[in-house]
């Protein structure tokens, strides 16, 4: 009872101070029907409740992810519902497999009209228990920068012959204000894409493809369900975060953000000195998860959900 009460609690907030959702069903129809929209991590969390929301809006969705088994009960769904969708597995973290990935799409549907970038690892993870683990950093870098940049740089193309293209970067809030402690693999792979993604956008706008990066916070999902802290904070659930995509899809607009992003980022800029000392203190008063430790049945979750939210 105690946690229902706080899930609804924590809604509440989160659309006070992120009231971005989509509120015109018919404007997400109008912009998706008949379109074909490729969502990448798209077996469970957010991936798989975006796939199902667009199918249901008439667009063809291409899921890509690692677990064949899960895309297939996704594609079931939407088709048993009258919708339209088609599983594409594929270890988006391996670069090569990202460019045969939009090769095959391309060749059997001929273009991409909206590429959902949501695939994504997250670590949580001392530095010092790093020293020996850099094939942390190697795959978080390829499924969060290395394979989403080959991805695109071959859809690009045909996006820009067509003279249209949209596309919706789910990126962390952590990449615009200082992040906590123990998430430093996972924020720089994150940051290196959205930075990337921003200095091409000035390049691709004029040949008509828009960018919206989702400046996203705590999503309720497999990926996040280690890290026992986050099952107390304020969040997103899969259905919930899905809206926010719906909108940059329908609206367009260059970020979708918490109305208080702009002033935290300004603030950890004046007030360096406090917020480094903070995050000292939060790094000395918390510990590393079960998982981060390597207790084999989180770290197995871990594994597991590291390809979607």
């Amino acid at each position: 009872m105690l946690r229902s009460l706080t899930r609804t609690a924590t809604s509440v907030v989160n659309r006070i101070v992120n009231p971005h959702g989509l509120t015109d069903e018919n404007e997400l129809r109008s912009a998706v029907a008949g379109k074909t929209v490729l969502v990448t991590g798209a077996s469970f969390g957010l991936g798989a409740a975006t796939a199902r929301m667009l199918a249901q809006a008439g667009a063809k969705v291409l899921l890509a992810a690692r677990t064949a088994e899960r895309l297939e009960l996704i594609v079931e769904e939407v088709t048993a519902a009258g919708g339209k969708a088609y599983a594409y597995p594929a270890n988006l973290a391996d670069p090569v497999a990202a460019e045969a990935l939009a090769g095959t799409i391309l060749a059997e549907h001929g273009h991409v009209d909206i590429l959902v970038n949501n695939a994504g690892k997250s670590i949580r993870r001392s530095v010092d228990l790093q020293y020996d683990r850099f094939h942390d950093f190697e795959r978080t870098i390829g499924i969060n920068y290395l394979g989403p940049v080959r991805l695109l740089l071959a859809l690009l193309p045909s996006m820009r012959a067509r003279g249209r293209g949209h596309i919706v970067n789910v990126s962390t809030l952590g990449v615009r204000v200082p992040p906590g402690p123990r998430w430093g693999a996972y924020q720089a792979s994150k940051g290196a894409y959205d930075t990337w993604l921003r200095s091409i956008t000035p390049e691709i706008q004029p040949d008509g493809v828009t960018v919206s990066t989702l400046y996203m916070g705590l999503i309720y999902t497999r990926m996040s369900a280690p890290t026992p802290i986050m099952r107390q904070l304020p969040g997103l659930r899969s259905g919930e975060a899905a809206e926010l995509v719906a909108r940059a899809i329908a609206k367009r607009p260059r970020t979708i953000e918490p109305w208080w992003l702009g002033p935290a980022e300004l603030g950890s800029v004046v007030l360096r000195k406090p917020v480094d000392w903070g995050l000292s203190m939060l790094y000395r008063n918390s510990t590393d998860t079960s998982s981060a430790n390597g207790n084999s049945r989180f770290t197995e979750l871990t594994s597991r959900a590291g390809g979607s939210r």
